[in-house]
């Protein structure tokens, strides 16, 4: 239990990724997908009432013990904040408001943060382009750990550990690895989002702030809707860097758990992936997809050959920027 994972580096592959051909060939065969992209017209009414719901929460437990305030934070208020940041993640693809309309969706990505406690949504936008542009890419795609990490987390203990710290190392991770310079809309979103916060604890004190941030950082850390964080891209077989999950927890997700979907035709919202799935049917139910994401979690921690190291890696020349 207590042995080092056997694999001692990243999985490197000298090939494009996978979603670019696979989109072409899908899209010869089947054009009518071009009609699933767009904006999902429902999204924005879900996120406005999930932010209210967490803004009412924090009326109620701003006379609660603390121990209570935890247990809230994880077992409600933190897997709504996890949901969220997975609309901000379809809204980083511009489906709130179509792409014909971009600001609008950095704006309500901004709005959509707000129960998070800590700003989010605009770094997020600027990293994730480059997470479908250059899945895998050394030094660009920096959803794939550091070799610190791959080394250091590599006992079942240390793994555990790693889960937990989850959020710390997806925050940081970018200004080391691929570090860029802050936007006018990180800015905007941290003025904002911190604006928010003031007036929360100045309104019922320093509990519901407490609540919101534990929340975030609990729920996207060892929780089981955290497990499609090791569930979308950690190579459980050789030979495939993307996994999809069709359970339950989808519905809490915004159907993150279409993964290889999702890649495939990022433009598509999260609502429309399971009429992908259905309509190329051929091309996503022979490939691997994860049951559960306890037991993703579950394998990631005990399998001595899954751990940090278990990402595919390559090297991309950078895109010109239009």
């Amino acid at each position: 239990m207590g042995n080092r994972v056997t694999r001692e580096d990243f999985e490197w592959v000298y090939t494009e990724q996978p979603h670019t051909q696979r989109r072409k060939e899908i899209l010869a065969k089947y054009p009518e997908i071009k009609t699933l992209m767009g904006p999902d017209p429902h999204l924005k009414w879900i996120v406005s009432g999930m932010v209210f719901i967490q803004f009412l929460a924090c009326y109620l437990v701003k006379d609660l013990s603390w121990k209570w305030i935890f247990f809230w934070a994880y077992a409600f208020g933190g897997c709504i904040n996890h949901s969220l940041t997975l609309a901000i993640h379809d809204i980083s693809h511009n489906v709130a408001f179509g792409n014909k309309q971009a600001k609008w969706n950095r704006w309500f990505a901004v709005f959509a943060n707000l129960p998070v406690g800590i700003p989010y949504s605009a770094s997020f936008k600027k990293y994730h382009i480059d997470h479908h542009r250059y899945l895998g890419g050394d030094s660009l795609d920096v959803d794939i750990p550091t070799d610190f990490e791959g080394w250091f987390f590599s006992t079942p203990l240390r793994k555990l550990l790693w889960l937990f710290l989850q959020p710390l190392f997806y925050s940081l991770r970018p200004l080391y690895v691929n570090p860029k310079a802050i936007t006018q809309m990180e800015i905007f979103n941290a003025l904002v989002q911190f604006s928010i916060d003031l007036i929360i604890y100045y309104l019922w004190g320093l509990k519901p702030i407490i609540y919101l941030i534990a929340g975030t950082i609990l729920c996207m850390g060892l929780h089981p809707i955290s497990g499609h964080f090791i569930a979308e891209h950690y190579m459980f077989l050789k030979g495939y860097e993307t996994y999809s999950y069709y359970g339950p927890l989808n519905w809490l997700t915004f159907n993150v758990g279409y993964h290889m979907e999702h890649h495939d035709f990022p433009s598509i919202p999260g609502c429309r992936l399971p009429m992908v799935k259905k309509i190329a049917a051929e091309y996503y139910d022979n490939l691997p997809h994860h049951q559960s994401w306890i037991r993703v979690l579950w394998d990631f921690v005990f399998d001595d050959a899954i751990g940090p190291y278990s990402r595919v890696k390559r090297l991309c020349k950078l895109a010109e920027e239009s």
